[in-house]
């Protein structure tokens, strides 16, 4: 057999908010029984979905595929005002699964806008926190920007009335480069408290630059839905490694990408979960002569709590 060293990448897989959804959703199922609804993919990782589907969860584009004397639970990626307010007209029991830091973004953009400042959100057109951070504001409230382009063209009634926030899972480089344009041309730019991009992307990041320098090949399990996986395929390639590519699972491996590659890193987005990567390094030890090497990253402690309807029942 070949040998080959895998450098598994820390931290990797699930984050506290997507933990923190994943639960909601059982919970809710063992406290009211099946079936329990959920507007749009709980989180973006079909694995995750098939699994609580068998379990009894319905999964619908929007409520109004929903019976009203369901619970319903809302996505981690949060959702526009108009959502809740709908479910409410209906009398509908809900469970918002919004990411408690994707909730911080939608505060930090009502905020900046009751102070009327007008808001940029650096984000990606039609992912589903994009669509719900701009839906807590009027309409036309919030102009969305995607590039440093995007920054440079931007033109606002007042420059110096102007306030930006991110979407949490995008790249941290990318996003550095955008803030800097618009603090170019806006001095007075009024920033997020704090960094608007989650903990869990950028620790995954950073660690996917740890090891991507010294591998031939870089594996990202993750949904192509998934913002935060996509961004670490970019993050591998500009760290340094040859190739890299997002894969749902290890059925999903083109094993010709390993011809000539004495080193592979593998890690995994937010809403991947470990028994995907198991599976991989499995099927790699089942090719290969392996050695895994675990890269000493951060060790994440954070947790969410679950709302208190499901605590205390």
């Amino acid at each position: 057999m070949t040998a080959l060293t895998v450098h598994l990448a820390t931290p990797r897989g699930f984050c506290a908010g997507v933990d923190r959804a994943i639960q909601i959703v059982e919970r809710a199922l063992e406290l009211y029984g099946a079936p329990v609804f959920v507007r749009h993919e709980i989180v973006h990782n079909k694995h995750v979905v098939d699994r609580l589907k068998a379990m009894g969860a319905v999964f619908v584009k929007e409520l109004d595929q929903c019976p009203p004397d369901r619970p319903v639970v809302f996505s981690a990626h949060g959702v526009p005002k108009s959502v809740p307010a709908e479910a409410q007209s209906r009398k509908m029991f809900y469970l918002d699964a919004t990411c408690p830091l994707v909730s911080k973004v939608h505060v930090e953009a009502e905020r900046q806008h009751s102070e009327g400042r007008e808001i940029l959100l650096i984000g990606h057109a039609g992912h589903p926190e994009v669509i719900g951070t701009m839906g807590q504001l009027p309409a036309g409230a919030v102009t969305l920007i995607e590039t440093v382009e995007d920054a440079k063209a931007y033109q606002p009634q007042n420059p110096e009335n102007v306030a930006f926030v991110t979407q949490t899972t995008l790249s941290v480089d990318d996003t550095a480069d955008i803030v800097a344009a618009l603090r170019e041309r806006f001095p007075s730019i009024k920033v997020p408290h704090k960094e608007d991009i989650c903990y869990a992307t950028t620790n995954r990041q950073e660690a996917v630059k740890a090891v991507a320098g010294d591998c031939g090949l870089m594996l990202i399990i993750g949904s192509a839905k998934s913002s935060n996986s996509q961004r670490l395929v970019e993050v591998a390639l500009k760290a340094g490694t040859p190739n890299a590519y997002l894969i749902d699972d290890a059925s999903h491996v083109d094993w010709t990408w390993f011809d000539g590659v004495t080193s592979v890193g593998v890690s995994a987005g937010a809403s991947a979960p470990e028994n995907l990567i198991s599976d991989l390094i499995d099927a790699i030890r089942a090719r290969f002569d392996t050695e895994v090497i675990e890269s000493s990253g951060v060790r994440e402690t954070v947790t969410f709590k679950l709302p208190r309807v499901l605590t205390e029942a």
